[in-house]
C-alpha cells in the first residue's frame, strides 16, 4: 500500500464535530506516532481509515477513494482496538477465522502468543469475552502480527499490557520492517524508537505533524515556543523543569535536546486542549 491522501475529512456525532476539516497524507513506510487528549479524534480517524463509519471528505489509498476501498484493500490493513470486541466465539474459532479468512500464518501466531506469555492451547475453547482484559489484547496483538499486511493501525495497543508483554510487543513492532505503521498511544516514549513522525490532534485537527529522524542527532537542540489559551500552573511547573521562561504565564520559550523531543510531546500532548501556539525549530548547539 502507497500513499494514503485524507482531505478535509470531517465526522460528527450529533451536532459535535470529532473531526474537523482534517488533511493529511501517509506516505508509503511512515511509522506514526498520533497523539492527543481523549477526544481529539484519534479513534474516530482510525475507523473512517478502515470504512466503520460515514464521513464527509475524502479518504484514498493508492489514489483510490471510498467507492473502491473493497475488500481487498481493507485485508492489507491490520487494526488492534482500544477497547477489544465483545466477541462470544471461542478463541480457537476466532484464531481459524484469522487464519483463513485474515491470512494469519498459525506458526507464527503460536510463536508471537508464547513470546507474549500466553499459551493459546490453553485458552481455545473459552469464549473471547470471557478472557481478562490483557488477554484479549495478547490475543488480538498475536492476529494483528502474524498476518502479512501493509499498513498496521494500533490504539492505544499496550494499555492492558503486563510490563513484560508490553515490552516484547514493543520488540517484536520494532522488528517488522515491512508494514507502515499509525500507532495512537500516551506512552510516546515507549514508541519513540520505533516511528519517523509524530502527528498531534486536538479538537479533530492536526495540530503538529513533525519529522522525528532528523530531530534525534546528538548535539542538536530544538528552540521551542508554546502558547496557552489560559495560564496553567502545573503546566508552567512542568515547562520550568525543562528550563523554559515565561513573562506572563501563558507564552513560554526554551531550547529542548533532539533526543527528548519525544518525551517532551509527550508530555505536552497531556494538555493539548490549552495549547494555542507550538513551534519547533531545528538548531545546531
Amino acid at each position: 500500500m502507497g500513499m494514503i491522501s485524507i482531505n478535509g475529512l470531517s465526522k460528527r456525532f450529533e451536532r459535535r464535530a470529532v473531526l474537523d476539516e482534517l488533511t493529511l497524507s501517509i506516505e508509503a513506510g511512515d511509522r506514526i506516532a498520533l497523539i492527543g487528549s481523549n477526544g481529539a479524534g484519534k479513534t474516530t480517524l482510525f475507523r473512517c481509515l478502515l470504512g466503520h463509519y460515514r464521513y464527509q471528505g475524502a479518504v484514498e489509498f493508492d489514489g483510490a477513494g471510498a467507492a473502491r476501498r473493497d475488500v481487498g484493500m481493507l485485508s492489507r490493513i491490520a487494526f488492534v482496538p482500544q477497547l477489544p470486541p465483545p466477541l462470544r466465539m471461542p478463541v480457537g474459532e476466532l484464531l481459524s477465522f484469522a487464519e483463513k479468512g485474515a491470512g494469519a500464518d498459525r506458526t507464527r501466531m503460536t510463536e508471537i502468543a508464547e513470546a507474549m506469555g500466553i499459551d493459546l492451547d490453553e485458552i481455545r475453547r473459552q469464549p473471547f469475552y470471557r478472557l481478562s482484559g490483557g488477554q484479549k489484547q495478547k490475543v488480538l496483538v498475536t492476529v494483528a502480527l502474524a498476518r502479512d499486511v501493509d499498513l498496521m493501525i494500533f490504539d492505544e495497543p499496550a494499555a492492558n499490557l503486563d510490563p513484560a508483554a508490553r515490552a516484547v510487543f514493543i520488540d517484536l513492532l520494532a522488528a517488522r520492517k515491512s508494514a507502515s505503521m499509525l500507532i495512537a498511544s500516551h506512552r510516546l516514549e515507549e514508541v519513540a524508537p520505533l516511528v519517523n513522525r509524530v502527528i498531534e490532534m486536538d479538537r479533530g485537527k492536526v495540530v503538529l505533524d513533525d519529522s522525528v529522524v532528523d530531530r534525534l542527532k546528538a548535539g542538536v537542540l530544538s528552540s521551542c515556543r508554546i502558547g496557552l489559551s489560559e495560564p496553567h500552573p502545573t503546566f508552567a511547573a512542568a515547562l520550568t523543569d525543562w528550563g523554559f521562561e515565561t513573562s506572563n504565564g501563558t507564552h513560554f520559550e526554551g531550547r529542548i535536546p533532539a533526543g527528548d523531543t519525544l518525551r517532551f510531546l509527550g508530555l505536552i500532548s497531556r494538555y493539548a486542549s490549552l495549547i494555542d501556539l507550538l513551534s519547533l525549530d531545528t538548531g545546531k548547539s
